[in-house]
């Protein structure tokens, strides 16, 4: 019997080493201007807990990312562009939908056009896709 209550002991602790707050986002960039009624382009999944992976082109470095702004998704965005764009309206909506470390989030950004998105959002890993 000893045996039995050994073996029942280790498996919870081997099951709270294992214990992680979830982290897993579809990143989406549409045509409109709002979330809700664009029309998607291009999405992918980024999971950041236990490890980086999904469909993201840079999965790790998009995951680095969120977790150096604590999953605040607006400071992502650059204040002040990195490249003069036309002011053509065409928006372009980028969203953020899922669990980030535990907790539930939705987030969208709109830039007035293709441009101003990547001019906005350069060098940065996690938005660019």
């Amino acid at each position: 019997m000893s045996g039995t209550a050994g073996t029942a002991q280790a498996q919870p602790k081997a099951a709270g080493a294992g214990l992680y707050a979830p982290s897993s986002l579809v990143l989406a960039v549409g045509q409109g201007e709002e979330a809700d009624t664009a029309t998607m382009e291009r999405a992918v999944t980024l999971t950041c807990a236990p490890k980086a992976s999904g469909t993201h082109p840079s999965a790790s470095a998009a995951c680095a990312e969120l977790r150096a702004v604590g999953g605040e998704f607006a400071q992502l965005v650059r204040t002040s562009p990195g490249a003069i764009c036309t002011k053509e309206w065409q928006p372009v909506v980028v969203t953020v939908d899922g669990v980030w470390e535990g907790k539930r989030v939705a987030w969208s950004t709109t830039f007035g056009n293709s441009c101003e998105m990547r001019a906005n959002l350069a060098g940065g890993a996690a938005l660019t896709f």
